[in-house]
């Protein structure tokens, strides 16, 4: 029993739902439009999505976490919403009267509060009555077509705990002070840079200033906000900030700078220029440079390094990706973020992801942070966001930055600090490769004389 529910569209709803997956219960164009069927195929399940689909094109259904029956009552869910995809985007109606969110009828299908059933009574056609405890139009639902060609119901499932953590990690406070130490103790190979310069990509809202913060935190001792974060649907970071952590308050600097762009938009002309990113890596870009998306840094802006070296020029990058989107990642900011993986590549700098927001994209994780690497979901996430971004999963690191917390909390410190030195480490590499190019023009330049 195939679904008709694209893989796009079934991942869609579940980013709404957390790590779970979608299993068909109910097809009425195999099993037929009648309640019958759908009662015994259906009842007892939950959660459940249930989803009509017209010949004008719409794709529209409801979520109940309440198991279907024949009681003939109204059941409460806080939770049931409504919905409807416009392309690939998912319109979504909340409940708007709990208590009849959904309707138990023997002779219907589906039966969302008074305002959408799907089957109306044992017939292929949807029952609409918008503004019944659900509130939508009826042109954006469905486009005022009211005969279904399809009907599912599929149960919402968990993806369970794995038995064995597919990434070692120690949590202990031992572990959490080793990396801390190790941190302050690094020293780049270098001798001209004293400070490895991180440059923070990604999406509008992914959490880039969020993480200075936390790590910034974790040095501090208490929970801190000298970035601006927060949500909005555009960019919150409008300049090119370096970010020098230090050991707590009015400590040393450590052996990072944590570079901060404005967040990455799907429309052109909007978010960080590509052509500004070439400028931040190569080391042109001020502290506290005015981005204007409309038009790309000149060499003549003020404040422009035009000699830039090594020290001013980026030595790893960071893409930092919210895990509850990664499904949903429009196809523009993929393509954005792939040109600009591109590019980084041909000046061969090292790439990592920050894989943020795993608590909000996983109950289990949720319950518990150590959590983190027994959870298939975030698996699941890693792989794609390694297919998406053409990263190793081995690049790939999740955390949790401090957010809506007032103190620290021992493990999201541990995966905080190794973050950090996972940039270090790549840092490292990329000193490493320089020096060994260096070596072999010189070696060149020998024989020749």
């Amino acid at each position: 029993m195939s679904s008709m529910l694209t893989s796009s569209q079934q991942k869609t709803i579940c980013s709404q739902l957390g790590k779970v997956k979608l299993q068909l219960l109910y097809k009425a164009s195999i099993h037929g439009f009648t309640s019958a069927v759908f009662h015994q195929r259906c009842d007892t399940h939950c959660p459940t999505v249930s989803v009509g689909y017209n010949a004008s094109g719409y794709v529209f259904g409801g979520y109940t976490k309440q198991p279907f029956s024949q009681s003939g009552g109204y059941v409460h869910d806080d939770q049931a919403f409504l919905f409807t995809f416009s392309g690939e985007k998912l319109l979504k109606y909340p409940v708007t009267t709990p208590a009849y969110a959904v309707r138990m009828i023997s002779n219907c299908g589906p039966y969302f509060g008074e305002a959408l059933i799907l089957a109306y009574g044992n017939q292929a056609v949807v029952h609409s009555n918008p503004g019944n405890y659900y509130t939508f139009t009826a042109a954006e639902m469905h486009g005022n077509d009211l005969n279904l060609t399809e009907c599912e119901v599929y149960e919402v499932e968990e993806h369970t705990q794995l038995e064995r953590p597919w990434r070692t990690i120690t949590w202990e406070s031992e572990k959490r002070q080793e990396l801390i130490e190790s941190i302050k103790m690094y020293k780049p190979t270098v001798s001209s840079v004293s400070q490895v310069r991180v440059l923070l990509i990604g999406p509008v809202g992914a959490g880039k200033s969020s993480f200075f913060n936390s790590i910034n935190s974790v040095f501090r001792g208490h929970v801190s906000n000298q970035a601006i974060a927060g949500s909005s649907t555009t960019s919150l970071t409008t300049q090119f900030r370096t970010y020098s952590v230090k050991d707590g308050r009015g400590g040393k600097p450590l052996p990072i700078i944590l570079c901060d762009t404005m967040g990455l938009e799907e429309s052109t002309g909007a978010g960080l220029d590509v052509d500004d990113i070439i400028s931040i890596l190569k080391g042109h870009l001020p502290d506290t440079y005015q981005f204007n998306p409309s038009a790309p840094l000149h060499s003549e802006a003020s404040g422009y390094r035009k000699s830039p070296g090594l020290e001013d020029q980026i030595h790893c990058v960071a893409y930092v990706i919210d895990a509850c989107k990664v499904s949903i990642m429009p196809a523009k900011l993929e393509q954005k973020l792939e040109a600009i993986r591109k590019k980084v590549n041909l000046m061969g700098i090292p790439q990592l992801v920050l894989l943020t927001k795993v608590d909000e994209a996983c109950p289990l994780v949720s319950q518990d942070i150590r959590n983190i690497y027994r959870s298939g979901y975030i698996e699941e996430m890693m792989q794609e966001v390694t297919a998406r971004l053409g990263v190793p999963v081995s690049c790939v690191v999740p955390v949790k930055n401090y957010s809506k917390e007032f103190e620290l909390d021992q493990n999201c410190d541990v995966l905080l600090l190794t973050a950090i030195i996972q940039m270090l480490r790549s840092a490292d590499g990329y000193f490493d490769d320089l020096s060994d190019r260096l070596s072999s023009i010189e070696t060149k330049e020998v024989k020749r004389c």
